[in-house]
């Protein structure tokens, strides 16, 4: 980590000559409260407290020690001559505070280290001085703890036994605590009774009314949240007790949630920060549950998204918990992925249509560049392409895109060039038609209304087969062939008129489509098919 002091970038020329002048470092440490639980110690006690002075005690005092001695080779930090005194100062503190250690509450072989370390330490730190004014904090630690498999964050205590975390990207993913069947082991409980306690845990989220397990350890798995159907769960005091005892071997300061509950009153809270201050903590943050709207874990999911803690007779970090598995979730595209590139024009105006894919082939993206354009045009061909991007993403199937965007009827229009879409009503109209040509089934396009001759072709090919095979299976007989009525040469023919049709230019009367062009029924003219 000193090493990285030297490499690093900073925001601004006075944090650099800052971070070069006295090369602080946050060294720090998580899952504390998943290794009390581990060795059967509750984290509001003063077992579990001992324990966390004296892991943390050895934390800082074995990075000082090191510090120290890569001063001897290196030297120490540039402001070290005129601290010197007042560093010393405050590395014989760390030094008392370590000899106060409550040793009979740990491995003697621990708390030995915990006073040793630090006698060290001032002792090379005096001959040498330190490389590193700062040496740790204590860092929430919310993201990389799950990369590293932790159970519980920093200094803090699980949050609950079974909770669920908001993904960034939508959804979210339940995760149960791995350290309790461990902890169960080290109480002294079979495998049997393990395996029951633990079934239990997944189907309710809490421990409370576990077969076989003793009152007496019930503290042991105290966290942070009160589950839903529970009752217990870490006092704030204990987690005010838990700053206070690991504080005094920590450079910096540390971040830690102070829980309240949502029936916490003004007094109560303002008490919290007294006691604080009381108990020599650098800094507080007390989180009243109830006080957020959502929050990036919670203790369980609400199948109906209207959960409370009223109605479920939870704490409020329970019913903050809204129906996240009803919410959009994105489809994001590789990094690199394979795209289309279609180039068209439609009355002379020139464009690029590309389609990024996902894995499977399906569109996940498009872009649309028109050439020579003004910016206008440009700006809103970027835009519309921006959100149909998106609602492809959050997988809007494109079959509904093309049904309401196609037939769009604006300029520019005209003809493409594109045998098989020879005539465009517009810039959308062409791009989803051409996308439904590309990405969707003939069963699909037909349903929306988008064929090609070829198309056209294959259902004929399609129906005829089906006609001929139930010719083929036709029963005594029973004529099947229906009977076709002539039509005379001036009887009207009845048709479902199209809203987008447009007026033939011959007569006026309203076209209907015929194949990828339009016919006028009463003249007989086109929009361009031969």
């Amino acid at each position: 980590m000193e090493i990285t002091v030297g490499y690093a970038e900073y925001p601004t020329p006075n944090i650099t000559k800052n971070s070069f002048d006295y090369r602080p470092l946050g060294l720090g440490y998580a899952n504390l409260g998943a290794l009390l639980m581990h060795q059967g110690l509750p984290y509001d006690s003063e077992d579990g407290r001992a324990w966390a002075a004296a892991l943390t005690s050895i934390m800082c005092g074995e990075a000082y020690l090191q510090s120290a001695r890569i001063a001897e080779v290196k030297g120490p930090f540039a402001g070290y001559p005129r601290n010197r005194e007042p560093m010393l100062e405050v590395m014989r503190m760390h030094l008392d505070e370590s000899q106060k250690l409550d040793s009979s509450r740990v491995p003697e072989s621990l708390g030995r280290w915990a006073c040793k370390v630090w006698e060290q330490a001032v002792e090379e730190g005096e001959e040498h001085g330190f490389r590193n004014s700062q040496a740790t904090v204590l860092a929430p630690t919310g993201t990389i703890s799950f990369m590293m498999d932790c159970d519980t964050t920093g200094v803090e205590p699980d949050l609950a036994l079974v909770k669920h975390k908001r993904l960034v990207g939508g959804g979210t993913l339940r995760i149960v605590n791995d350290t309790v069947p461990a902890a169960l082991k080290n109480l002294g409980y079979n495998d049997g009774q393990v395996n029951e306690m633990v079934a239990y845990v997944d189907e309710h989220s809490t421990i409370e009314g576990t077969p076989h397990l003793d009152e007496e350890h019930l503290p042991v798995f105290d966290c942070a949240f009160r589950a839903l159907g529970g009752e217990r769960a870490v006092h704030y005091m204990g987690h005010l007790k838990m700053v206070a005892a690991t504080q005094p071997f920590i450079s910096g300061a540390i971040s830690k949630t102070i829980n309240v509950p949502e029936t916490a009153t003004v007094d109560e809270i303002s008490e919290a920060y007294m006691e604080a201050w009381r108990l020599g903590t650098k800094a507080v943050a007390v989180y009243r549950d109830g006080s957020k709207r959502t929050q990036p874990l919670a203790t369980a999911g609400s199948a109906s998204g209207q959960a409370s803690a009223a109605s479920a007779g939870a704490t409020a970090g329970a019913a903050l918990v809204a129906d996240f598995t009803d919410q959009p979730v994105r489809r994001k595209l590789a990094d690199e992925r394979q795209s289309l590139t279609h180039k068209f024009s439609i009355g002379g105006h020139k464009g690029y249509i590309t389609v990024g894919l996902f894995e499977d082939g399906t569109p996940g993206e498009i872009f649309i560049t028109m050439a020579k354009q003004g910016s206008t045009i440009s700006g809103l061909m970027d835009s519309f392409a921006c959100m149909t991007s998106f609602a492809l993403q959050y997988q809007v199937p494109l079959k509904f895109l093309v049904g309401k965007l196609s037939h769009a009827r604006y300029e520019p229009s005209g003809w493409t060039g594109n045998q098989e879409l020879p005539y465009a009503k517009s810039i959308t109209d062409y791009v989803f038609r051409w996308l439904a040509l590309r990405f969707l089934s003939i069963e699909e396009r037909t349903e929306i209304g988008i064929e090609t001759e070829e198309d056209l072709e294959a259902l004929e090919e399609t129906q005829a087969k089906q006609a001929a095979d139930a010719a083929d299976n036709k029963i005594g007989d029973v004529e099947t062939t229906p009977q076709l009525k002539d039509i005379g040469a001036g009887d009207p023919i009845a048709f479902v008129p199209q809203p987008d049709a447009p007026l033939c230019q011959s007569c006026g009367s309203l076209m209907v489509r015929s194949g990828v062009c339009y016919k006028c029924m009463n003249c007989g003219a086109t929009s361009g098919c031969s």
